[in-house]
């Protein structure tokens, strides 16, 4: 009994230490796995917080690298107006008169959009099955059978002629659907064709020297060259034959196509992409240089796409459309003015000049600011060239209504250059006529400063004033002690005018200034029409 209870005893025992092992283990597991889900989450943590440094530092790249995107695009446009000039020497402004006449856009066939014919009527898809086994046997059945095979015939006949009407319709509606493209293939050849033969004429009347044709063909070539998109496109040209010139009126872009930035860069620590402006001094350089490289680039695109020789010298004046800061007013002031000439400028390596020292080789007037929008006052006004040219008018029609200066008598038309310059507001006093018909007229411009002694000198010419006349009116104004010298003419001027007159107090005015003049100031409006059998004055010895 004792040795029993002892074995109970023992087996007690044991099971209070297994239950106590296993509740030990147990509790050794839990902190197990506390401790596992403990690190766990630490190392999610850390995971978290070194993605969330990465999220950082691959945001700041990223911003970083838009701010050295910005800043690229700054490069490259101000490159693009670093290289106005440079880019355009390597593109030949010639227009191809070939190009002006396009290939007839021809329309396309499309049968499709008609749709396509319907299958055609099967007369076996309408008859019925023929009996066959014991349904032959049967009574009437081959009565029933014909029957049948009548009425689909007649089903048959009546979807065959559904279906040939609809045939027919649609044949009849392809056929005028062809009828239409041929006429518009006719239309579209005809078209082309009228078109080839206006640029046919226009050719003809270019090389002829017709001023309106000339004039179009230097637009053609601007209106071809490959300015920035900021540019404006608005130009006015006049071509003057008498003088072989050319004048452009070139409307600039205004100081605001130089970027005001000049680099962007990023801040980490505000996490902003902050804009670092463009010194004052640099954006006016900037954009003196777009004004010189522009009028540069206009002056020789518009002499090499002369290949026929049809100008001689060029006048372009640059305007910039914009508003006045200080009084909040539309203005349009000239930033540049200049006059050359074909043999100056083929003298010229304009790959490398420099463009601001380039035009003031050739004289040009520049405005002192043009970012204050300081104006110049241009060589020759563009609606002194040729009225014809400013609005479209009837000229023909108005041809034998006006006056002809070349058929008034001297007298008259001594007074009446006399009267123009009274009229402009100089106090002018006749002198003896010179030999070859026209008037010396001496006038005071009443003005302080700028005002002076004038010595005007007019020519009816049929021809262009040889240079010795120009010579002569700088001889007249030197002994006159004048300030300034005035040659006006019926015809017009060559180069070697232009070039002896540059850097001289004189001013020279063709049969278009003269027209032009006498519209604005004295109200007549006149032409200039030489007689066959006229016959210019005989020039001076120095001529």
């Amino acid at each position: 009994m004792a040795r029993r209870r002892q074995s109970w005893l023992t087996r007690m025992q044991q099971s209070a230490a297994q239950t106590e092992r296993a509740q030990m283990a147990l509790q050794r597991n839990q902190l197990a796995l506390q401790r596992s889900q403990q690190r766990a989450l630490r190392q999610a943590e850390l995971q978290q917080e070194r993605n969330e440094r990465t999220r950082r530092r691959l945001e700041a790249e990223m911003r970083a690298q838009e701010a050295a995107d910005k800043s690229a695009e700054l490069d490259e446009r101000v490159t693009d107006l670093q290289t106005l000039l440079a880019t355009s020497l390597h593109r030949n402004p010639i227009v191809d008169f070939a190009t002006l006449k396009p290939p007839p856009v021809m329309p396309v066939w499309t049968p499709g959009q008609f749709g396509g014919a319907a299958p055609r009527p099967v007369l076996e898809s309408f008859l019925p099955a023929k009996p066959h086994g014991m349904g032959k046997l049967l009574p009437g059945a081959s009565a029933k059978y014909e029957a049948a095979c009548t009425a689909a015939r007649a089903t048959y006949e009546q979807a065959l002629q559904a279906w040939q009407e609809e045939e027919d319709a649609r044949q009849a509606r392809i056929s005028v659907g062809w009828e239409a493209h041929e006429r518009a293939e006719k239309a579209a050849q005809a078209q082309a064709q009228q078109q080839a033969s206006e640029v046919d004429e226009f050719e003809k009347a270019y090389r002829a020297g017709d001023a309106a044709a000339v004039s179009h063909y230097a637009a053609l070539v601007l209106e071809r060259s490959p300015l920035p998109a900021s540019f404006p496109s608005l130009r006015r040209i006049a071509y003057s034959p008498p003088s072989r010139q050319l004048v452009v009126e070139v409307e600039l872009p205004t100081v605001d196509v130089v970027p005001s930035e000049r680099e962007f860069r990023y801040v980490r620590s505000r996490d902003s992409i902050d804009a670092l402006p463009r010194p004052e001094r640099e954006q006016r350089s900037l954009y003196l240089g777009v004004i010189a490289q522009t009028t540069l680039r206009t002056l020789s695109e518009l002499f090499r796409a002369d290949a026929t020789g049809l100008v001689d010298t060029a006048v372009i004046n640059g305007y910039v459309s914009t508003v006045n800061p200080a009084t909040g007013q539309n203005v349009r002031p000239c930033l540049i003015t200049l006059r050359a000439t074909r043999d100056l400028v083929g003298q010229l390596d304009l790959a490398r000049v420099d463009p601001v020292a380039c035009l003031k080789q050739l004289n040009a007037g520049v405005s002192a600011s043009p970012a204050e929008l300081s104006p110049v006052r241009p060589v020759l006004e563009f609606n002194m060239v040729d009225p014809r040219f400013i609005e479209e008018t009837d000229i023909l029609s108005t041809l034998d209504e006006r006056p002809n200066l070349m058929e008034v008598s001297p007298s008259e038309f001594e007074t009446l250059i006399t009267n123009l310059f009274e009229k402009m507001g100089l106090e002018t006093k006749l002198t003896r006529p010179s030999r070859d018909g026209g008037v010396d007229c001496v006038a005071y411009d009443s003005r302080p400063i700028v005002g002076g002694k004038v010595v005007i000198q007019a020519k009816r010419y049929k021809n262009t004033v040889g240079v010795s006349a120009v010579r002569d009116l700088w001889g007249t104004t030197m002994n006159e002690g004048a300030s300034k010298g005035i040659l006006i003419t019926t015809s017009g001027y060559g180069k070697a005018s232009f070039e002896f007159a540059s850097n001289k107090p004189l001013e020279l005015l063709d049969g278009s200034n003269l027209l032009a003049l006498l519209a604005d100031h004295a109200g007549i409006n006149a032409k200039i029409e030489a007689p066959d059998d006229w016959v210019d004055p005989i020039p001076s010895i120095s001529d």
